[in-house]
């Protein structure tokens, strides 16, 4: 078998078989199979796209791809939670500490940041020493002893993934339907979590743009995650705004720690009780999703959560000295913020370029070797929906390169839309599908 003629046959729009599929997943794995190649077949399966069967089978080729995790052996029930990507969003840092606070053991893999879309890793990787390569005897013996894990993606579990998730970034092959299905799923497969809660982002800051997307993700991921035997529910969010006001890698960990102590955005606060809500009711600990988020607001409220936080930095080798006082992060170069040119109700934002806005100042990944300047990025003062009058800040920029933030600036001012009239409100969630 030939990997061109693989590329050429998805090229043509038809289906590629399952022993296409494992030549490809093996072949790439082991090194065998080009980038270039491999880049080649993901852009021809971005236009062509793959049907359910294939989805499936690219999903557990990737599962297999390297080891599966068996948690059972150290905690009798585990909950993971993923996001499809969006802008603003760190409610991982808020809602696995909460759940694992309540008792419910949070073993979670997290990845980087996929274009316009920050990562968890390189948020927590803000925080000097925290570790995010811990192997599997470290993840299995820290699940147990004190019941969250928040790490990067093991070599050995679905390294397929692993390697096809950093060339997508940087070939623009990131949003398709079944890449991103199999991409999450894998993980999640290989992982070990009992049960998960997929949080589907919808809209201007997401990859799919329109409802219909996203609820065709969210169901293809549910029925792959319960052919597979694990409890799995789907939120639908919107994600036409940044999610609070934080946005880049430092400031978003300090918008997480303002939340874990009772404070933080609104809609960011609610958006992580309702994702804790979902988790604690798969989990068993509450009898419906009202009574978990009722929990898990009272975690927050009672400091358990934001004391599992501590715990959680401090097992991964964090200098726990920073959450305590975030005042430690360092500054950036340049703090500049800008002003509404004119009076009115801001109408929409291009949340994607918002994001990019931070990829510009070095914040996020142009190319697949870039490093993270962790401490650059974008706050907010505003929501949609919110009146602006005349020289009001609109947003601050945190830069360490002054053409950077010029263009950034730019980017920025071009991606807020204002109008006479309020717009109709945004909601958090459009759908839940289980």
């Amino acid at each position: 078998m030939r990997m061109v003629d693989v590329i050429e046959k998805k090229r043509d729009g038809k289906r590629l078989t399952s022993e296409e599929l494992a030549f490809f997943v093996q072949g790439y794995t082991v090194d065998e199979i080009p980038d270039y190649q491999v880049a080649a077949l993901l852009m021809a399966i971005v236009w062509r796209g793959m049907d359910d069967r294939e989805t499936a089978d690219l999903t557990l080729l990737m599962a297999d791809s390297g080891d599966r995790l068996d948690l059972n052996d150290v905690a009798p029930f585990v909950v993971d939670k993923h996001s499809t990507g969006g802008v603003g969003d760190k409610v991982s840092l808020v809602v696995a500490p909460t759940v694992a606070a309540c008792g419910l053991p949070v073993g979670k893999m997290s990845g980087r940041g996929l274009g316009f879309s920050g990562g968890t890793l390189d948020k927590l990787e803000s925080i000097p020493g925290y570790r995010v390569d811990l192997s599997v005897a470290e993840f299995k013996a820290q699940l147990q002893r004190i019941g969250i894990v928040l790490t990067g993606q093991s070599a050995n579990l679905a390294p397929a993934d692993g390697k096809l998730y950093a060339l997508r970034d940087v070939t623009g092959t990131v949003p398709s339907l079944p890449l991103i299905v199999s991409s999450i799923m894998s993980k999640k497969i290989a992982a070990g979590a009992d049960a998960i809660v997929l949080d589907v982002k919808v809209g201007s800051g997401a990859f799919m743009k329109t409802l219909a997307e996203a609820q065709s993700l969210a169901v293809s991921m549910v029925n792959i995650g319960q052919q597979v035997g694990r409890q799995v529910v789907a939120r639908i969010s919107d994600m036409n705004q940044p999610l609070g006001y934080a946005v880049g890698n430092d400031l978003e960990v300090c918008e997480a720690i303002d939340t874990l102590h009772g404070f933080g955005p609104e809609d960011f606060r609610e958006h992580c009780m309702v994702i804790a809500g979902e988790m604690l009711w798969l989990g068993g600990k509450a009898t419906d999703v009202e009574m978990g988020i009722a929990l898990a607001r009272e975690t927050v409220a009672s400091g358990a959560a934001w004391a599992k936080f501590r715990q959680l930095i401090i097992a991964q080798e964090g200098d726990v000295r920073y959450v305590d006082d975030p005042t430690r992060f360092p500054d950036a170069r340049f703090v500049e913020t800008i002003s509404a040119p004119g009076a009115g109700y801001l109408a929409h934002t291009q949340a994607a370029e918002i994001g990019m806005a931070v990829v510009d100042l070095g914040g996020g990944r142009a190319r697949k070797a870039d490093p993270i300047d962790h401490g650059v990025g974008i706050l907010l003062h505003v929501k949609v929906g919110d009146y602006v009058a005349t020289g009001a800040p609109i947003f601050t920029i945190y830069a360490n390169d002054a053409g950077r933030r010029d263009l950034a600036a730019q980017r920025m001012l071009a991606a807020l839309d204002f109008a006479d009239e309020p717009p109709a409100p945004l909601p958090l969630f459009y759908e839940r599908i289980v």
